[in-house]
């Protein structure tokens, strides 16, 4: 079965820290662009970060630079989103997905204010910064 498979979500206080994970099976994440995305409470679903299969570039939103990084560990088939110095403002459920050898996926994903196109999509986990 092909899917995508985020866990790692929580409660969390301002300042804390919390690693995601999009775990893939079915397929291989090497060849696949991998994005993070997350909705808030009674907002539109955003891009926050993705990692590029073509050069393994990274990318971010603006929100989220300097405290997010993004990785892949190809021997687990997976992708991580490291988020420090969390802010109530980062409370959401986040998913991942993946596109298959899109080269301009990524900058559609932090830059457009629609979700680009995707293969797979996970269910998402939920993050929750509060005190």
């Amino acid at each position: 079965e092909v899917q995508l498979v985020e866990s790692g979500g929580g409660l969390v206080q301002p300042g804390g820290s919390l690693r995601l994970s999009c775990a893939a099976s079915g397929f291989t994440v090497d060849d696949y662009a991998i994005g993070w995305f997350r909705q808030a409470p009674g907002k539109e679903r955003e891009g926050v970060s993705c990692i590029s299969r073509t050069d393994g570039s990274t990318y971010f939103a603006d929100s989220v630079k300097g405290r997010f990084t993004i990785s892949s560990d190809n021997a687990k088939n997976t992708v991580y989103l490291q988020m420090n110095s969390l802010k109530p403002e980062d409370t959401g459920v986040y998913y991942c997905a993946a596109r298959w050898l899109a080269v301009t996926y990524c900058e559609e994903v932090v830059g457009s204010d629609t979700i680009p196109s995707y293969d797979y999509w996970g269910q998402g986990t939920q993050v929750t910064v509060s005190s």
